[in-house]
């Protein structure tokens, strides 16, 4: 009766997959992967490389630049710990591993 309001859905036959079109269909997640290894996962590990890096390389009267904003000089260095001089006479001690980078002779002028 209402036939020719809804046309009826006939099923197609296809062609059994080929071990070749399996393959392909899987191309785009190792392209997807490839692209997030490049330009995700690649430069974080290397950025996370020199951080571990310098921190391994601090010295007394390194100027340095924490976490949390504080600029000072490394007056005491332990495994776990730094000791930094905010001011004169003034001392805090933060984690080591809440230093952001080494600041050099240029970025202090």
């Amino acid at each position: 009766m209402l036939e020719w309001l809804i046309p009826a859905a006939y099923a197609q036959t296809t062609a059994a997959a080929t071990p070749a079109a399996t393959w392909l269909s899987f191309l785009p997640l190792f392209l997807i992967i490839i692209v997030f290894y490049f330009f995700i996962i690649r430069p974080q590990s290397k950025r996370y490389k020199e951080h571990k890096d310098m921190l391994a390389a601090l010295q007394k009267k390194d100027q340095v630049v924490a976490a949390g904003g504080l600029l000072g000089e490394v007056v005491h260095v332990g495994d776990e710990v730094i000791t930094l001089e905010i001011a004169q006479g003034v001392r805090v001690k933060v984690s080591k591993a809440s230093v952001s980078y080494k600041l050099t002779q240029a970025d202090l002028k």
